[in-house]
């Protein structure tokens, strides 16, 4: 039986897209076929995730169980005969719809829409341990818990997802390393009533719709007020999430009849937009449209929450003495730190593979797991493979990502087990539903082409309302019903 809440979300969008002239099935093309067939239901949905079970055996071990390790389970379970999966996960509510932040800090969704007990998605027969794996020993297949526990695999998954590093920044020593759905009191405490905000913790993001309101009001006031917002010079999860907040921002400002009270200013550490020419160029656009500014090349490394002062790295190269050999110059990196007085700042912290991972022996040097791009097998361990933020994948920290990846990493897990060849490819598709307004989307699909790759045939550069009735109201459930069980 279809979950009430699905079903609602259903009757929502076929009673506005009815206004629009458009079906649910050709609006379901944008999430792709597996998606699509899972929430049309029927035989559609059938055919799309029935498959000949595999007989292999082996014991399975996932690190992490969140989305992509809930999901990675689930389809392993569909896929085997016998299934024999472990998921170390110590958080109680690691599926929880972490996209859904971003609508939460606008104040469009409240923290009740996307929090979700863990124990209503682990698959039928899935053994789950409630601790942290913390130390790694793949020589001998085993991991180690927080509790003492050791726990022996044949196979293992790692999508034990990302740290916030807030602690990285001068200033915000004291909040240390966050999760998303974790203990967020200490960036409240440091935080307090200063503007400071983040939606990267979702308790943040609660706090951010509190901030947000406060801002909107002063700039209704009368009183001129600056808002800025920032992209570190790490890897990041939902790379578009440090845009959305400022649209939707701007979007409430608007609302409100004071935006020409605010001044918007955006502060990545990159010399541009987005990493796709057509996307930057579009959204470039659209920043001049809403008379929101931009400083490319601006690291944030300090705040003072008292005075309400940001301090940038501000950096960029000049020509430094000239190889004769090379017939070039040396190109030197300059420096400068910028301090930037708001009222209103939305964080988006350094990240990181958490120590514990990222340090062992089945880390990298940058933390990451390292694994062949397409295929996500460990490069050294060949019994190991890794999906999701944590995964050193370009381009792969969405859950529009892991939607690919999971059925990719099973696939050739499958094939490990049975001693074929690893024939299932990742081509690095990234999905960014990128919100520009409240009511607007411009949905931007990609892969390693570094070009457009648009499920649907309409511009891709161009934000839409369909794509709005398709973040707010079918991705969480199709997330939650689809990803979790397996099928989408």
């Amino acid at each position: 039986m279809m979950n009430k809440e699905l079903q609602d979300s259903l009757e929502i969008l076929d009673s506005e897209l009815k206004k629009q002239g458009i079906s649910r099935r050709d609006a379901f093309k944008v999430a792709g076929l597996g998606s699509a067939a899972f929430l049309m239901g029927g035989s559609e949905a059938q055919a799309a995730t029935s498959a000949v079970a595999s007989d292999a055996k082996a014991k399975i071990v996932i690190v992490g169980g969140g989305l992509a390790g809930m999901s990675t389970a689930a389809r392993l379970t569909n896929s085997l005969s016998n299934p024999d999966i472990t998921v170390i996960e110590p958080a109680s509510n690691s599926v929880s719809y972490q996209p859904g932040n971003t609508l939460i800090g606008a104040g469009i969704y409240t923290k009740s829409d996307i929090m979700y007990n863990t124990k209503d998605f682990v698959p039928s027969g899935v053994k789950v341990i409630k601790d942290k794996a913390v130390e790694f020993d793949p020589e001998n297949n085993k991991v180690m818990t927080a509790n003492g526990e050791t726990v022996s695999y044949d196979f293992l998954i790692i999508a034990a997802g990302l740290k916030l590093d807030f602690g990285r920044i001068k200033g915000l020593e004291a909040v240390g390393e966050l999760t998303t759905l974790g203990d967020a009191s200490k960036q409240k405490d440091v935080f307090g009533d200063s503007g400071v905000t983040s939606i990267y913790t979702t308790d943040g993001a609660v706090e951010t719709w509190k901030q947000m309101q406060k801002f909107v009001a002063d700039a209704k006031s009368g009183k001129k007020v600056k808002g800025i917002f920032t992209h570190p010079n790490t890897a990041i999860k939902c790379g578009g999430a440090p845009k959305k907040i400022m649209y939707l921002t701007n979007s409430r400002l608007e609302e409100a009849g004071a935006r020409a009270n605010a001044e918007l200013t955006f502060y990545p550490n990159g010399g541009a937009m987005f990493g796709v020419k057509e996307y930057h160029d579009a959204i470039v656009n659209q920043f001049k449209a809403r008379d929101m500014k931009w400083q490319y090349k601006h690291n944030l490394v300090a705040v003072d929450v008292a005075n309400k002062v940001a301090t940038f790295d501000k950096h960029w190269q000049e020509k430094g003495e000239y190889d004769a050999d090379l017939e070039e110059y040396e190109m030197v990196t300059k420096h400068e730190n910028v301090e930037v007085p708001f009222d209103f700042m939305h964080i988006t912290p350094p990240m990181k593979a958490p120590d514990e991972i990222g340090n062992s022996a089945v880390g990298s040097g940058k933390g990451y797991i390292p694994v062949n791009k397409e295929t996500l097998q460990h490069v050294k361990y060949k019994n190991i493979f890794s999906l999701g933020d944590i995964a050193a994948v370009p381009m792969g920290k969405t859950g529009g990502s892991v939607r690919k990846q999971y059925k990719v990493l099973v696939d050739n897990l499958i094939a490990t087990m049975e001693g074929k060849p690893l024939t299932s490819k990742y081509a690095g598709y990234t999905v960014c539903p990128l919100i520009t307004d409240i009511g607007k989307v411009m949905l931007a699909e990609f892969n390693w082409t570094k070009k457009p790759t648009p499920s649907f045939p309409l511009d891709p550069t161009q934000e839409r309302y369909i794509w709005w009735l398709m973040k707010v109201y079918m991705l969480k459930p199709m997330t939650q019903y689809g990803m979790l069980a397996g099928k989408a």
